[in-house]
């Protein structure tokens, strides 16, 4: 029973790893990974929201997600301050939001919050696989559609301007996808480790890629080495598995600065 569970478990990690993998690289060559930090924390808002006001947290968080994202999208269009300062300012304000909230709530509400934060990968079940893997198909599916848009937005957004590229659009359309992404990724391994797994593997891969394609395959790659010998672990030395997954992401990255 318990193989059982870390299969499903493990399953579902190896599907969210096939778009944290593309993801995170459009992160990191945006140089934004206070993005993922600002989107996952962020959701701690939506999760007391839901239960103060008796709504399921999925769909708060959703709605939360959706709405800051459209928010730093418009920002990022017209923005005069730094746009790491935004987040940075966002991220304080909705974590410092959401405490109140939690404190607001009657002591009958009160939940076990570290499951948020840290996932817990041994609670999926057969079902939840499934739908990762119906939704991490629409995520790679819109990823292989406006590939080559969201690359030239990312790297050149003035070449993207000159080809005609509605560059508000296309960022919209990848912060859609990284917001379901998260918001997947914290059922799976909570809210405070998602970024590890979006910005680590990308990291690495970075050091030894050539082309923005070959980043992206070898950060997914990566990052499914993280979450299987994370789990392999955790297994052995009885470990929490969310941590164990960072660990071995970060034995890699020092590795990878060892050899190159």
């Amino acid at each position: 029973m318990i193989t059982e569970l870390f299969l499903q478990g493990w399953l579902a990690g190896m599907l969210l790893t096939l778009v944290t993998g593309p993801l995170g690289s459009f992160i990191v060559w945006r140089r934004m990974t206070f993005l993922s930090d600002t989107l996952s924390h962020s959701s701690l808002l939506g999760l007391a929201g839901g239960i103060f006001f008796n709504i399921n947290p999925f769909y708060m968080v959703l709605f939360l997600l959706l709405i800051l994202s459209l928010f730093i999208v418009i920002l990022e269009q017209d923005l005069y301050l730094s746009l790491d300062l935004i987040l940075g300012i966002m991220t304080n304000s909705a974590v410092s939001l959401s405490m109140i909230i939690f404190n607001c709530i009657s002591e009958k509400n009160r939940i076990d919050v570290s499951n948020y934060f840290f996932g817990n990968l041994l609670k999926i079940t057969l079902f939840d696989v499934v739908m990762v893997a119906m939704i991490i198909t629409i995520i790679l599916l819109i990823l292989y559609i406006y590939w080559n848009k969201i690359l030239l937005c990312s790297i050149n957004p003035e070449l993207a301007i000159i080809e005609g590229v509605n560059i508000f659009k296309i960022r919209l359309i990848f912060m859609f996808i990284t917001t379901l992404t998260i918001i997947i990724a914290i059922k799976l391994i909570g809210s405070l480790i998602i970024t590890s797994l979006l910005i680590m593997p990308a990291a690495i891969s970075k050091r030894f890629s050539s082309s923005p394609e070959q980043m992206a395959i070898l950060a997914t790659i990566i990052g499914m080495f993280g979450m299987t010998s994370g789990i392999i672990i955790s297994i052995l030395f009885s470990f929490p598995i969310s941590s164990s997954i960072v660990l071995s992401l970060l034995i890699f990255f020092v590795i990878s600065y060892m050899i190159k």
